[in-house]
């Protein structure tokens, strides 16, 4: 039965952890969804959670949900902004969305302390500086 189920295969829609610089400020950190595709995405879902240790302690966050009407092709869309206290989590985001009637998911896994500055590129989708899930 479960290898009677087709999976439609998540392609050129990605996430991005980006900072927003602020002149005399503490920087700005945003979660991006960024549709690569050539045709909008509909009815998004993004759930996203943290978990980990910190401390030998188990730490974590709320999960929150988001919802994203149409993200046009070509384009990003802010998912939420993300506080540099959870960077040495793991940071997961669970993307849905629909392409016609055909449902996507994917899970994003950002691994504790993957988001810093040594991990920090400059992503053209969205004309900002940041970390792009691979």
């Amino acid at each position: 039965m479960m290898r009677d189920i087709e999976i439609p295969e998540v392609k050129n829609v990605t996430l991005a952890v980006v900072r927003k610089k602020q002149t005399g400020e503490q920087d700005t950190w945003i979660v991006y969804l960024i549709n690569n595709n050539a045709f909008p995405i509909e009815n998004t879902l993004v759930a996203s959670k943290g978990y980990g240790l910190k401390d030998g302690e188990e730490q974590r966050t709320s999960v929150l949900r988001h919802y994203l009407e149409t993200v046009p092709p070509r384009s990003a869309a802010l998912v939420e902004p993300i506080d540099p206290a959870v960077f040495h989590l793991t940071n997961e985001y669970w993307v849905s969305y629909y392409i016609g009637p055909t449902i996507y998911d994917k899970r994003f896994v950002f691994v504790p302390d993957s988001i810093r500055e040594d991990n920090i590129m400059f992503i053209k989708e969205i004309d900002m500086e940041g970390i792009l899930h691979s």
